[in-house]
């Protein structure tokens, strides 16, 4: 079945999707943006499971354009999907390949779990600098064309209606 992908406004930490996914850093211990809003949504129980998994190099427990799970603990969602995002450099330092990886990596967790519905916020166009325009039509395409079997409902949750109307724009585009 192709995925349902809608664009939405809100708060990501109030949605009730089997997943959300944090735009989180590569420790995982918590941030700004969307990232701290996770964390104090979730409470306490979620710092505590970030600091369990283990770091693939010092400080670092989830690298750039890879993902990896948590229950969501006080959240609505059941899961929490970390995934780390690329700081944009100009684009042409992998920054495309990296966030398509973000997505990617993200549904495959979604599907290893067999969750049906999962969130995610505009991942790296807050502080990590990402181009708002551009960032959406790598996520929309990979989301796209990604492979079946995966969440039936994909929602996109922007913050602000400006971005989900840039959002929007490029879903039709890819229509």
């Amino acid at each position: 079945m192709p995925v349902n992908i809608e664009i939405i406004t809100g708060d990501i930490t109030r949605l009730g999707t089997d997943a959300i996914a944090n735009a989180a850093n590569t420790s995982l211990l918590g941030g700004g943006g969307v990232d701290g809003a996770i964390h104090r949504a979730a409470g306490p129980r979620l710092l505590q499971a970030c600091r369990a998994i283990p770091e693939v190099s010092p400080g670092v427990r989830c690298p750039t354009g890879e993902a990896r799970v948590t229950p969501g603990f006080d959240l609505p969602a059941r899961y929490i999907i970390h995934t780390v995002g690329p700081v944009w450099h100009g684009g042409s330092h992998g920054e495309a390949e990296r966030l398509a990886s973000c997505y990617r990596q993200s549904m495959l967790l979604a599907t290893e779990y067999d969750l049906s519905s999962i969130a995610f916020p505009a991942i790296s166009c807050g502080v990590f600098g990402y181009p708002p325009e551009q960032a959406s039509r790598v996520a929309l395409r990979t989301l796209l064309d990604g492979p079946t079997g995966g969440p039936e409902q994909v929602l996109i949750c922007c913050f602000g209606d400006a971005m989900a109307a840039l959002w929007r724009a490029a879903l039709n585009d890819e229509d």
